[in-house]
């Protein structure tokens, strides 16, 4: 029963982690107040809550659970989809400190640093998109 509650979890972080990236999407934009501008850090945290109960539940399900460790790290798929995920995790540090700096100096952001986090959330999103189709290649065993 443990094995089909962490499948659970992850994929139910999974869907947060893109529903916490939308939402910054939709909050992040030009003409904001400087409380919407707050609020941004609060769902920036839940997007890295949600990111890390994935990595958590995808490292139980890699070692413990699922299809084993070997076929996984044999399997080009699964690289590319960890590749994703560091890269998505890299780009998220600007819009972080962004979200950050915007909730200290309680102030409404320059158009011009709303326009640059909305760039880097596209980029993460676009690029999480990608990561559906390296599960789905890689459960199959595809690319092994």
């Amino acid at each position: 029963m443990l094995e089909p509650l962490v499948a659970y979890l992850h994929y139910l972080s999974i869907i947060f982690v893109g529903g916490f990236l939308i939402a910054e999407l939709v909050m992040c934009r030009a003409g904001m107040t400087s409380q919407q501008a707050q609020r941004l850090a609060i769902v920036d945290a839940g997007f890295f809550a949600s990111a890390m109960a994935a990595l958590a539940t995808g490292l139980l399900r890699f070692f413990f659970y699922a299809k084993g460790v070997g076929f996984y790290t044999g399997n080009p798929a699964f690289w590319a989809k960890m590749a994703l995920y560091v890269i998505i995790a890299a780009i998220s540090i600007t819009p972080t400190r962004t979200f950050l700096r915007w909730k200290r100096a309680g102030g409404v952001p320059a158009a011009g640093e709303i326009a640059g986090a909305r760039r880097l959330i596209h980029i993460e999103l676009g690029l999480l998109a990608l990561m559906p189709l390296m599960a789905v290649l890689m459960a199959r065993g595809i690319g092994r």
